[in-house]
């Protein structure tokens, strides 16, 4: 899937806050808005080689949008918007669940806001997308890099809804490629950990989507196994 049309490779210097970085750009450092508000530390090391999309806004503050890095030999997509709109594309196509249908982003369930709504097989279902950036040396993704109780609260939410008769999922979608697996980050958050196996335990689907990846484009190509 096609995401960008004007990448400029630049050099990471600094991230002062989680909203923006320094970029040396042509050699000249530029303050760029970072499409990722996460940590994103294992990633953004100084010297590392990121792309920048150039705003076409004359209003806006800054030029540039951070939207990939290279790490570990891979292009790494950072954009937090990215994996919505390539599980779109993906689950449209199939790829997602043979027969699904009514793909619908950020509908109301309750008190909840899941990523999609769809039918399958004539029965209504929801599934909640997350990006994962976060990978060792051996290939592994792991989610979260860090403490989320707003994912925790959205586990809990499919479980209910598939205990209300829904078909329910959480599909990761792991934005570099040639990866092997995914498992939760519980050093981190072993509050998500327990929430997604709970969340296996009551029948919700997960799913781990591995993305090709270039500087301009990320389409999800394969799955892998979740280790829970």
């Amino acid at each position: 899937m096609k995401l960008y049309h004007r990448l400029k490779e630049a050099r990471f210097l600094s991230r002062p806050n989680r909203f923006i970085a320094l970029c040396e750009v042509d050699g000249q450092s530029a303050v760029c808005h970072v499409k990722n508000t996460g940590r994103c530390k294992e990633l953004l090391l100084p010297g590392a080689s990121v792309w920048l999309e150039t705003s076409d806004n004359p209003a806006r503050k800054t030029l540039y949008d951070l939207v990939a890095v290279e790490s570990r030999g891979y292009t790494v997509n950072m954009d937090s918007q990215a994996p919505n709109l390539v599980f779109g594309e993906w689950a449209r196509s199939g790829g997602y669940l043979p027969g699904l249908t009514d793909l619908k982003a950020e509908t109301t369930y309750g008190a909840s806001r899941f990523d999609f709504a769809y039918t399958i097989h004539g029965q209504p279902g929801f599934v909640e997308v997350k990006g994962v950036t976060l990978f060792d040396d051996e290939g592994m993704a792991y989610f979260p890099d860090a403490p989320t109780e707003r994912g925790v609260k959205h586990i809990h939410e499919l479980i209910a809804a598939k205990e209300a008769g829904y078909d329910t999922g959480i599909c990761f979608v792991l934005q570099r490629e040639n990866v092997v697996g995914l498992k939760p980050n519980d050093a981190t958050h072993p509050a998500f950990g327990d929430a997604l196996r709970a969340a296996h335990a009551a029948g919700v689907r997960i799913t781990a989507a591995v993305c090709r990846v270039t500087p301009d484009e990320c389409t999800i190509t394969h799955t892998v196994p979740v280790m829970l």
